[in-house]
């Protein structure tokens, strides 16, 4: 027998200064090594969504063109503009519109669905926050078909600028770190989610998106406040054939590092109490 002196200690060492930050970072390092799993598992998310579905995935394909086609013609009437030029923009705006919606909505949940993965296994809290980006980024990659038939069917010409895959990137990155930061607040706090719809109804209005830029001569440039603007101009601007505004990529990025910076803070401060509150 052992004596009870040669039994192992756990030693329990409160965090403090920059510790937070060192786990934090190590977190998102062993998240990397998961990255795999976390993409296979995302997948998987989706094709047992769909199951047993005749369309799958594409019921939300062949919804978003009835609804474009529906609201494109009204709203070119209603706002006396040309189809050809409005159906394009809206249609991108749409489903640039809806990928941010649904990555905000369950990025507030993100944490608290996977309850039994953490509780039961060892694992990086960014690899679920990885699994959540990867679903939303298939799912608005169905609706690449009606983006190419509309812009086939109206000559569409995308302006090829060697920003375009910057901007892909960064949203990217924009959409894992937003998801981040709603998972965490959704899993502390659970008024979050319904704050967050409200939140999407009001800004859906104040974007242009049923609206163009070009119709507010005066002032275009309190547009930039809003930190959705600058994120959707970057992407649809060149790919509708236009050029994009001088200031626009300087909000994008400010904006972009601001989320970043607030996200990593509260990552590192409330890691360990993530656990508990699932």
């Amino acid at each position: 027998m052992h004596s009870p002196s040669s039994e192992p200690v756990l030693h329990l060492v409160p965090e403090k200064g920059t510790s937070y930050f060192r786990h934090a970072l190590r977190d998102l390092a062993e998240g990397l090594k998961f990255a795999k799993l976390g993409c296979t598992l995302g997948w998987l998310d989706i094709k047992l969504r769909y199951r047993g579905s005749i369309l799958g995935p594409f019921w939300l394909t062949a919804s978003t063109t009835v609804m474009i086609s529906a609201m494109g013609v009204l709203y070119a009437y209603l706002m006396n503009m040309d189809v050809h030029k409005y159906l394009p923009f809206l249609t991108f705006s749409l489903i640039l519109w809806g990928f941010i919606g649904g990555t905000l909505q369950e990025g507030c949940t993100t944490f608290t669905s996977a309850a039994g993965l953490i509780h039961s296994a060892r694992m990086p809290y960014s690899m679920h926050v990885l699994r959540s980006t990867v679903r939303n980024w298939l799912t608005v990659a169905h609706n690449i078909p009606v983006i190419v038939g509309v812009f086939l069917w109206f000559h569409v010409e995308p302006l090829w600028s060697w920003t375009l895959l910057p901007a892909l990137l960064l949203w990217v990155f924009d959409s894992f770190v937003a998801t981040f930061l709603l998972a965490i607040l959704g899993a502390r706090f659970r008024d979050v989610p319904p704050i967050v719809a409200s939140g999407i109804q009001i800004f859906f209005f104040i974007t242009p998106i049923l609206w163009t830029p070009d119709l507010m001569k005066e002032g275009q440039d309190w547009l930039l406040l809003n930190p959705f603007f600058p994120l959707m101009e970057i992407l649809r601007t060149p790919l509708l054939g236009d050029t994009v505004q001088v200031a626009v990529w300087p909000a994008a990025l400010g904006w972009s590092a601001f989320l970043a910076s607030v996200t990593f803070v509260l990552f590192a401060r409330m890691r360990a109490r993530l656990a508990y509150w699932v």
